[in-house]
């Protein structure tokens, strides 16, 4: 039988018509996502992931193994494909076929549909959530290891918060506050460089420093087991500024700066600099900032502490701000490392903007601890093949800029008996970056 493809004249250039139809052949606008593949291949990232999990079904009815419903969930999630739905139609597209390692186009090489990936996400038990943790944890210090020693000599941890706002029925959507709506409100570890630790959904109206104690006591143990010689500090804004988590950096000798709510005690402590501040600006007409410190004990505090303080002065207003510390650098340099802490915002963006991190919809709780994981593992994903860029025009690029320089790429597909070729776009502009990156991550040659 004849197959018709309709064509459609869409405009005219001269005397040429514009015309448009869908008879292409297999294409792909994700030729990307074969970097993807090399890079999880070589960290094993799907791979220890799937460690992790149990699988529980039936063994001769099973066609979609566990690391296979991760891989093709995390890349189609690399790839700006966030809904689960997705993969009714990507199931097809030759690109993400090839990356799990199937013949394009072959009957028996499509992938899973959505509810096969969505039982993935609701059969998740609670033993196999904390071995994620575990699992995080050490995609961590495996990637911290590779950096070699000078990486690991100080490490600074940087806690943060944020906001995941819920528009149904899920379990433990809370009202909240001071964000005005209702949420899920997550909290998440950093390393400096910006490759996340840990990450745990917690109910809406969650306090931002709430379970933080039990995880980090949970990470902080396993980098002293991997890295016993490193110096291990601890960065946080206000919203962990709670007596508990000063003790037990205290009592595990881990320094901290911690930034503090102002109050009026505070500003009446930083009245004489800011006076000196007022004085300036006035003078000047420029923005003034003046740094000093001074021992406080607040009514909820076993003891007193140091606090370092800005007594900040421009043309808006006054704007004091302060931390709690325990490390003896001098009060300007310990404020403006205190602040390097407002990076962990721009990793929160990449987790939310580009990897869709706050898509958790799921009904279960526990499914949408789950999809935290696994947006993070695409997070993890970019974060190593960015790692890789260093020196290029991408080593410091957003991650969505990453996915469209490198992973939207369409390509002509095109299968043979003894080859598997992608005809990618030729006027792509980030072509060199590309084809430097593939070589990068070649395996060793095939044996004859």
């Amino acid at each position: 039988m004849t197959e018709c493809n309709e064509q459609l004249v869409l405009f005219h250039v001269g005397r040429r018509e514009v015309t448009a139809a869908f008879d292409g052949g297999s294409v792909t606008s994700d030729a990307g996502v074969l970097l993807l593949s090399r890079m999880d291949r070589r960290e094993r990232l799907t791979e220890t992931m799937a460690e992790a999990l149990s699988d529980r079904r039936q063994p001769g009815k099973v066609r979609h193994g566990i690391r296979d419903l991760l891989a093709q969930r995390i890349y189609q999630i690399a790839c700006g494909w966030e809904d689960v739905t997705d993969s009714n139609t990507l199931r097809y597209d030759p690109g993400l076929q090839t990356a799990l390692q199937r013949v394009a186009g072959k009957p028996e090489s499509l992938l899973a549909s959505q509810p096969t990936l969505s039982r993935l996400e609701e059969r998740i038990r609670p033993e196999e959530l904390e071995a994620l943790d575990d699992w995080l944890l050490e995609r961590y210090v495996a990637w911290l290891r590779g950096q070699g020693p000078r990486a690991w000599r100080r490490i600074i941890l940087d806690v943060d918060s944020t906001d995941d706002p819920t528009h149904g029925a899920q379990q433990m959507t809370m009202f909240h506050g001071f964000y005005d709506q209702w949420m899920y409100h997550p909290l998440m570890v950093f390393d400096s460089r910006g490759f996340p630790l840990a990450v745990l959904l917690r109910p809406g109206n969650a306090h931002d420093s709430w379970e933080t104690v039990p995880v980090l006591r949970r990470v902080i143990r396993r980098l002293r087991e991997a890295f016993p010689k490193a110096e291990i500090l601890l960065r946080a804004d206000a919203g962990f500024a709670v007596p508990e988590l000063y003790e037990f950096c205290e009592a595990e000798k881990i320094p901290y700066v911690i930034g503090l709510v102002t109050n009026p005690r505070l500003v009446k402590k930083a009245e004489p600099l800011m006076k000196k501040a007022r004085c300036r600006h006035e003078a000047s007409g420029e923005k003034v900032q003046l740094f000093a410190q001074f021992r406080y004990r607040a009514d909820s505090w076993s003891r007193s502490r140091r606090v370092v303080y800005k007594a900040e002065v421009m043309d808006r207003g006054d704007n004091p701000r302060f931390v709690v510390t325990t490390l003896p650098d001098e009060p300007e340099a310990l404020y403006r490392f205190y602040v390097q802490r407002g990076r962990s915002e721009n990793w929160i963006k990449d987790l939310k903007n580009a990897v869709f991190a706050d898509r958790l919809s799921c009904h279960l709780f526990s499914a949408n601890q789950f999809r935290l994981f696994l947006h993070t593992a695409a997070y993890v994903l970019l974060f190593q093949l960015r790692d890789r860029l260093a020196g290029t025009a991408l080593a410091t690029c957003q991650m969505d800029t990453l996915r469209l320089k490198l992973l939207k790429i369409g390509a002509r597909v095109q299968v043979s008996a003894r080859r598997i070729w992608f005809h990618l776009a030729s006027g792509h502009p980030c072509a060199d970056i590309w084809l430097w990156l593939a070589r990068s991550l070649a395996p060793p040659p095939h044996p004859a």
